[in-house]
């Protein structure tokens, strides 16, 4: 899964220190880019959750409709008597607009 491969975490994003230093960065604003960092990361987590749900979700529905057997096809029926259906049909909807 993803979220195996990934080296981060939020966890780990939120509880990394880093040493002061002469001339380096501002902490507040690291701290302000981290948050950022850590959001982004908590977002992507719960978004590759629902993905992998859906996609067992999707794998499951597949499977069962492949299961169910197909349905019953109409054995027996030839195209004279469909013909025959849609000529009734026609007379019945029509009447005798249809030969005038």
């Amino acid at each position: 899964m993803l979220a195996d491969k990934m080296k981060l975490t939020a966890k780990d994003i939120l509880e990394k220190e880093f040493k002061p230093a002469m001339r380096g960065y501002k902490p507040e604003e690291v701290d302000q880019f981290l948050d950022l960092i850590i959001k982004d990361y908590e977002t992507l987590h719960q978004e590759i959750e629902e993905l992998q749900q859906e996609n067992l979700r999707m794998k499951k529905q597949v499977e069962d409709s492949s299961k169910r057997q197909p349905a019953p096809s109409t054995a027996g029926t030839t195209n004279f008597d469909i013909l025959k259906r849609l000529s009734n049909l026609e007379k019945h909807v029509f009447g005798s607009k249809l030969y005038d």
